[in-house]
């Protein structure tokens, strides 16, 4: 219920925006505007108001402007001037491009807001090297702190991430990450080149296997009916040893799994304090490298360690807003390259998310606090945004693309190409949902 509540009312803010922005910029211009509706369907209820009918509709995951059009009705001579169609090429691209810009606008906002409160950030120190990942083959050790990634200083957990992304984006590399080891600055080799075909860990766009979070040898999670169930694992069940040998930590518990494919292990586990004997077997997985043993456990985190690497950077509120426009900037720069690869086939279409992930993701972040929830509705803002201007039709980009042309020729593009493209696009979109719709599937019920 909580996820429902705060999914439909980031909605309506966005929507709100978004339309707010056409309607704005319309009768700036001397458009006349004739419904302005929240949602699609038969409306609610409906109010006038500005000479405007004002409606909230049932389905609530758009909306429009409904502006005095000549390509959809019959305009008396003497309110021509008040119809959409007889603005000037550019006024008309400004009122379509103005539900976009709102929506940039507000991400700016929000995060203004989220920044000149605090921003919660995590020091780079290394708590997890993942396995056969390239910073496991590079020798990175949990423990070192990130000084710098090709050529560059980091100065926490987020800017690490930004930077390792630019410096392995498209499978570019070597290049060298320094840290601070025990034995004092360390240079390590990050070479990308071997996992480059490894599109389902996506090695390649900036996650090299390093994690802040560090895990202790603790079940924290089972899956259900998994190996690990099935053999008498509990939630809570420390690990301590496996076939005689001790774990001191996840990693090792891990590895010692992964290299056991179908091979019955004897384990040791401490519960309620006793030791606890146990046998299991392995289930085969396959990846790339070949088969690998799966038990279906996950660790618990080790939350006093994450505690000493977290920290609030506080902004005054101009240097916060300046903090707001660079980081709509990144995630706007962000979201056209995931776009870009996905396109090149250089990224799974895994990442796309639909509205339950979406809704999954507005619920928890809502029982973070106020502010998790405000940054949230930045991102998606800035997601909207930046999907409504990519230049398919029947997306406010698409009409930009059409404006585009009729600015270059003298002359609008016919209405046959114009009809032809808004099918394209309405095929597009669909396919979009449909791929955005199973991977919410796949995440939420294992299909």
């Amino acid at each position: 219920m909580i996820s429902l509540l705060a999914f439909l009312l980031a909605i309506f803010v966005l929507v709100t925006i978004h339309e707010l922005g056409h309607y704005g910029v319309a009768k700036y211009c001397g458009v006349k505007v004739l419904r302005f509706s929240l949602g699609f369907g038969r409306p609610i209820f409906s109010w006038r108001m500005f000479d405007t009918e004002w409606s909230v509709s049932p389905i609530l995951l758009g909306g429009y402007v409904r502006m005095l059009d000549e390509r959809e009705t019959r305009v008396p001579a003497e309110e021509r001037h008040l119809s959409f169609t007889a603005q000037s090429v550019g006024r008309r691209m400004a009122i379509i491009a103005a539900g976009p810009v709102a929506n940039l606008l507000l991400a700016v906002l929000l995060y203004w807001v989220v920044i000149a409160h605090g921003v919660e950030q995590f020091r780079p120190w290394v708590g997890t090297v993942v396995a056969d990942s390239p910073a496991a083959a590079a020798g990175m050790r949990p423990g070192e702190r990130i000084l710098s990634i090709a050529g560059q200083s980091v100065a926490n957990w987020q800017d690490a991430r930004l930077k390792l992304q630019d410096a392995g984006d498209g499978g570019k590399g070597p290049f060298e990450l320094v840290v601070d080891g025990s034995q004092g600055p360390l240079t390590r080799q990050i070479d990308l080149a071997r996992f480059a075909g490894n599109r389902d860990q996506q090695w390649t766009h900036g996650d090299i296997g390093l994690l802040p979070e560090r895990f202790l040898p603790v079940i924290g999670a089972l899956e259900q009916d998994g190996v690990a169930m099935r053999a008498g694992l509990k939630v809570g069940d420390r690990l301590l040893a496996v076939d005689g040998k001790n774990m001191s930590d996840w990693q090792q518990w891990v590895d010692e799994i992964r290299a056991s494919p179908g091979k019955e292990l004897n384990l040791s586990v401490l519960r309620a304090g006793h030791s606890v004997n146990l046998r299991l077997r392995p289930a085969l997985a396959q990846l790339n490298e070949g088969f690998v043993g799966r038990i279906g456990a996950m660790p618990q985190m080790d939350s006093a360690w994450l505690n000493t690497l977290k920290y609030t950077q506080y902004y005054e509120v101009p240097q916060a807003g300046w903090q707001s426009l660079l980081t709509t900037r990144d995630t706007i720069w962000g979201s056209l390259k995931l776009m870009g690869r996905m396109l090149m086939g250089a990224s799974s279409m895994d990442n796309l998310s639909g509205p339950l992930e979406i809704a999954t993701m507005a619920g928890q972040t809502a029982q973070q606090g106020l502010f998790s929830y405000l940054e949230f509705i930045a991102l998606v803002s800035v997601s909207i945004g930046v999907l409504n201007l990519l230049p398919i039709p029947v997306l406010d980009g698409g009409h930009l693309m059409y404006y585009t042309a009729e600015l270059i020729r003298g002359k609008p593009l016919s209405e046959r190409v114009q009809l032809l493209g808004q099918r394209v696009g309405l095929a597009l979109l669909a396919l979009l949902m449909v791929f955005a719709m199973l991977n919410d599937i796949s995440r939420h019920f294992g299909g």
